[in-house]
């Protein structure tokens, strides 16, 4: 009797080498550092130069003013922020694969928080385009116009920051795989951790405290500083390792 047998070459399944992967991993790890570097620069431009330069706090009229004068300025930052819609999602991808290899179930855990702040983000443009749009139309009234126009603007950032709350999450979680992982330094993981609880903590005062105003400053530093330094940071970790797992 003749017996078959298969031939090994058409059953396994074929696999990458070893440094293919690895040299994949880093692709997608410098795609992820770029993200960030990029995300850096336009945010300067979407909150700092865009929507700081034209809010005038407690004045509606100015305001309202602002961007009727400069309608430009705000449309280059509502482009901003919609590119940082699309590279938080980019990085999203990106980080989950990176970190995979740490703990695959916590990663997707960590990039779904990721992409739930994004959908935020999003939403809260909407309420920018509208501020846009009231802005720069003709209204018989100046007050009215002026209300509405910051009305829409206050939307815009509450919805932006309970949407940081999510994204505190993330931070938290990025923080304990970059801490757990053999890889990359741990301290950057818990730089990470801490901006994220600061992020949390930050949106639990704006909604628990009444003159949240006092504290705004304290709250300022401690979200602002760890946050810069921490994706600062992992951004150029990203772009420069090349102490990454290869299967």
């Amino acid at each position: 009797m003749t017996t078959h047998t298969a031939d090994p070459r058409t059953t396994e399944r074929p696999t990458l080498a070893p440094e293919t992967s690895a040299t994949q991993l880093r692709r997608v790890a410098r795609i992820a550092g770029a993200s960030y570097l990029l995300m850096f620069v336009l945010a300067i431009v979407a909150n700092f130069v865009a929507i700081e330069g034209l809010v005038v706090e407690g004045d509606p009229l100015a305001t309202t003013a602002n961007i009727a004068d400069s309608p430009g300025l705000l449309r280059a930052g509502i482009l901003a922020f919609l590119v940082i819609v699309l590279l938080d999602i980019t990085l999203a991808w990106a980080l989950q694969v990176v970190f995979r290899s740490v703990n695959r179930d916590l990663s997707i855990v960590m990039a779904w928080f990721r992409l739930a702040y994004s959908v935020m983000l999003g939403v809260a443009l909407v309420f920018l385009v509208q501020a846009l749009t009231l802005a720069t139309t003709a209204s018989p009234s100046i007050d009215a116009q002026a209300a509405q126009t910051v009305q829409a603007i206050d939307s815009f950032q509450t919805t932006w920051q309970l949407g940081l709350s999510l994204f505190g999450v993330h931070l938290v979680l990025l923080g304990v795989l970059v801490a757990k992982s053999r890889f990359a330094p741990r301290v950057l993981g818990y730089v990470l951790a801490f901006a994220g609880l600061a992020y949390a903590a930050d949106t639990v005062a704006r909604l628990a405290l009444p003159d949240y105003s006092t504290v705004s400053g304290l709250f300022l530093v401690l979200v602002a500083v760890p946050s810069m330094v921490g994706e600062g940071w992992l951004g150029v970790w990203l772009l420069t390792t090349r102490r990454l797992p290869g299967r």
